[in-house]
């Protein structure tokens, strides 16, 4: 079971996702390193609150991502592939005949997420279920107490790396992840609703005209970054 455990916060997981839990054998947790161990005490901690008694925890490391690249695309593919080999030695190494294993997927594992492009990647016969979880998307329009939607007009879904590279190209821009703080080239024309952590007790909210707190959004995100060694962030850029 592919499981979706919610943008951070541990009242975020649905009653179906913790009855998942509650029914699996076995976890497979993928460890990002020191930097990111709040994200694996999440994990841990829900486990703990549903698991079975006779759960069992696997433990793995994520494989590194060569974030220097160039080729960014590929990079990403091959990332991809490496963790599709962790899947599957999982699969066919840790579960016996009729168990259930599990993976806790940050957010919604259908939004942003790449867990499901590798499971496709793995040569093994198995079966999945995927229990959607509350994304980021949707926890950053409730904190702000905003609609993603607008009346007939559209929402663009995309990241900070293409926002650089094309632009805002409708009303409403849905970013995820921007590292380069490309909003700022967005113009006074727009709105930002952003939020970094969400969810969580680091949460970040901050709105505004985009020309008056563009500033203030970079200088909050590269303090939270030094401070915590990374940062999620989401946010929603609107042409009023």
């Amino acid at each position: 079971m592919i499981i979706g455990i919610g943008a951070g916060d541990p009242d975020h997981l649905t009653f179906q996702a913790a009855k998942a839990i509650a029914a699996a054998d076995v976890f497979l947790l993928v460890d990002k390193g020191e930097a990111k161990h709040d994200l694996a005490r999440l994990r841990h901690d829900l486990i703990a609150a549903h698991a079975r008694p006779s759960h069992r925890i696997v433990e793995v490391r994520d494989p590194e991502r060569d974030r220097t690249s160039p080729a960014y695309t590929a990079a990403v593919e091959d990332w991809r592939s490496r963790r599709a080999r962790i899947y599957e030695s999982f699969i066919t190494g840790e579960l016996a005949d009729g168990q259930t294993g599990a993976l806790l997927v940050w957010g919604d594992p259908g939004v942003y997420d790449s867990t499901l492009a590798g499971l496709e990647e793995v040569d093994a016969e198995f079966d999945y279920e995927v229990i959607p979880g509350i994304s980021s998307i949707s926890a950053l329009t409730a904190r702000h107490r905003v609609g993603l939607t607008r009346v007939g007009r559209p929402v663009h879904v995309t990241t900070g790396r293409r926002l650089a590279a094309e632009g805002a190209t409708a009303d409403d821009v849905l970013v995820m992840l921007d590292a380069a703080c490309s909003f700022a080239e967005a113009g006074d024309d727009f709105h930002i609703y952003w939020g970094a952590y969400l969810g969580t007790p680091d949460e970040i909210l901050i709105s505004g005209p985009v020309g008056a707190v563009a500033d203030e959004i970079r200088t909050a995100r590269a303090e939270a970054r030094a401070r915590k060694g990374w940062i999620m962030d989401t946010y929603l850029l609107r042409r009023p």
